[in-house]
């Protein structure tokens, strides 16, 4: 794939960048390795003065760097705007509580003494999506350099700005040759450099194919990886659900980012005694979103993130369709120039239709009518992703009970499946494994040594 700034708004070719040399890569991976000697024995505070002003920086910029995200992946520009402040916040968070989540952790044996150490492993490769450039990039990038780590970025193709972006936000910071440098790769070259033995783990957010070909590739050469692959979450409206702030919930839950979200609620599943007063609801709203152009304060719904992933979608609602789904709302590409396509509402798809087991990558709602909240949970878990997934309710208890049977990493009650610095993030079944984000985000890619002191008269 061409590494190149397609604006999807238009379709047009906004310029094209070449490809690192061989040579060129070789040298990134042994600036990265020389200077990891030297930011592994670095004070925590001065890792985290680097990433505060990471941070200040981004706030600083954040207009610009916008912009940048609308102009090659077509977010809405209050919503990148949002992203630009997401991250920054990433980058604080673990500035400010990585030396505490790093402490030694005290051991209780029967004998002697012991304690838990965490150290840098070393080298790591981050291979990031194009739907959040700079999100996806901060909650690998801050915890692991915080860690000591010293991390290499294969970014998207179709967001090279953004990527050259983040790297020159680090330079301007302060950061040293070889602590964080971006890779202008293609994906495939991208997993060939996982052999590379200065590399000792590999973490990458996308497709169910590119994970698993990185995940082989790491297994193989017995490196750690962590995978945030797709998602088909489950929103869940009960009886006793508030019906309005439900639908208010479902349109943003399925449509933020223009419907091309990990966790973008995807299939809506309500019980059947207020299904159909939601999904009128529901369709009201997303009949009512304003398509048009991404930096335009009064568009809803933008472009999908090329001409590739529009044709796509439109293809899966096509063969939806032919696999027995109906169509209640759109279905179709909008009739003006870029990656558009009509917000879409699909009912009656059936455990039979081949798109049944897909995810919809794009502002498609698939609707379930079900008859009580026990088919509710085992719809909800009939899914080959498990990465998020929302209950609606005003019995919190009930909707926490319900939440622990949804075989998913993440469950939020009343509202959609959302993220923030604190908060763990990442799935189970084919969404991946490994978490990001909060405490437990720093916890992949260190070395846990075990210190154990014994007494004299020890009796190992």
């Amino acid at each position: 794939m061409a590494i190149q700034t397609t604006n999807p708004a238009t379709n047009k070719l906004i310029k094209s960048f070449d490809e690192m040399t061989a040579a060129a890569v070789d040298k990134a991976v042994t600036n990265a390795t020389t200077f990891f000697d030297q930011w592994k024995s670095t004070d925590y505070k001065v890792r985290a003065q680097l990433l505060y002003k990471v941070a200040g920086l981004m706030r600083a910029k954040k207009q610009d760097l916008a912009n940048t995200i609308t102009l090659e992946m077509g977010k809405l520009l209050a919503h990148a705007e949002g992203e630009i402040k997401l991250s920054a916040e990433i980058f604080d968070y673990y500035a400010k509580n990585a030396e505490s989540f790093l402490a030694d952790k005290t051991l209780n044996p029967v004998h002697g003494k012991a304690l838990i150490r965490y150290s840098p492993v070393g080298v790591l490769l981050g291979i990031q999506p194009w739907n959040f450039p700079f999100y996806q990039v901060a909650r690998f990038a801050a915890p692991n350099i915080m860690i000591g780590n010293t991390v290499l970025i294969k970014h998207a193709s179709n967001v090279p700005q953004c990527a050259i972006a983040i790297e020159e936000l680090f330079i301007e910071a302060g950061a040293p040759l070889g602590l964080y440098t971006n890779l202008l790769l293609s994906g495939q070259r991208a997993t060939a450099l996982v052999a590379d033995p200065r590399i000792k783990g590999v973490s990458l957010t996308g497709s169910e194919v590119a994970g698993a070909s990185v995940a082989a590739e790491a297994g193989k050469h017995i490196k750690k990886s962590v995978l945030e692959l797709g998602g088909s979450d489950a929103f869940i409206i009960l009886e006793d659900a508030d019906i309005d702030q439900a639908v208010a919930w479902a349109v943003v839950g399925r449509i933020n980012n223009n419907g091309q979200c990990c966790v973008a609620s995807k299939r809506f599943i309500a019980v059947e005694s207020i299904a159909d007063q939601f999904l009128e609801k529901f369709k009201n709203k997303m009949a009512e979103l304003v398509v048009g152009d991404p930096m335009e304060a009064t568009t809803d719904l933008g472009p999908l993130c090329n001409e590739e992933s529009a044709v796509k979608i439109a293809d899966q609602v096509k063969r939806a369709v032919a696999g027995g789904a109906k169509i209640l709302l759109g279905g179709k590409r909008v009739d003006r120039a870029g990656a558009y396509m009509e917000a879409t509402i699909l009912t009656n798809v059936l455990p039979a239709n081949p798109v049944f087991y897909e995810e919809f990558f794009g502002p498609v709602a698939l609707f379930f009518k079900v008859k009580n909240e026990q088919e509710a949970i085992a719809l909800a878990n009939n899914s080959p992703f498990g990465l998020g997934g929302s209950v609606f309710t005003q019995d919190i208890k009930r909707g926490e009970r319900i939440a622990n049977q949804i075989d998913t990493g993440m469950v939020f009650i009343n509202h959609p499946t959302w993220t923030q610095a604190d908060l763990p993030f990442g799935g189970t079944k084919g969404s991946g494994y490994g978490r990001e984000l909060a405490e437990v985000g720093i916890d992949e890619f260190v070395n846990k040594k075990l210190i154990r002191v014994s007494e004299l008269s020890d009796p190992f």
